[in-house]
């Protein structure tokens, strides 16, 4: 599966964290991430990140356009709820195109650690699902 990261500036260490603690089950997938998110986690962990422009900068943008070419099948977005961010009408974007492809999104660590086991599982696998249909 082709996982996209990102997380906010306040989330930074907590999504290094989790992928330090899930890097058994993420080596196994294709991961993109936007610029500085992808290069904090592949310095901790040694994981191969496709990393894009910083989330302000764009980063954010490029992910949506991946999502929007079925290019993403998960994405692991961590937010921070408490600071207002200049740029959250890209976030709104972002969430409303992996509604419209249906793609399983996690906005916190609860939900990603519930996506990474179902993911380990092969749980999530939901493309394959339906081509058996």
């Amino acid at each position: 599966m082709n996982i996209a990261l990102i997380a906010h500036d306040a989330k930074k260490e907590l999504m290094v964290q989790f992928c330090i603690a899930y890097c058994g089950v993420l080596s196994k997938h294709v991961l993109c991430a936007t610029g500085t998110t992808g290069k904090l986690v592949s310095e901790a962990t040694g994981l191969n990140i496709q990393r894009f422009l910083s989330g302000s900068h764009g980063g954010e943008q490029q992910i949506s356009a991946k999502i929007a070419c079925n290019e993403v099948d998960l994405l692991l977005f961590f937010r921070d709820p408490l600071t207002k961010k200049e740029y959250e009408p890209s976030e709104s974007a972002l969430l409303r195109l992996c509604d419209v492809h249906n793609i399983p999104v996690a906005t916190n660590i609860a939900t990603a650690e519930a996506l990474v086991h179902s993911l380990e599982r092969g749980d999530l696998d939901w493309r394959m699902i339906v081509a058996k249909r």
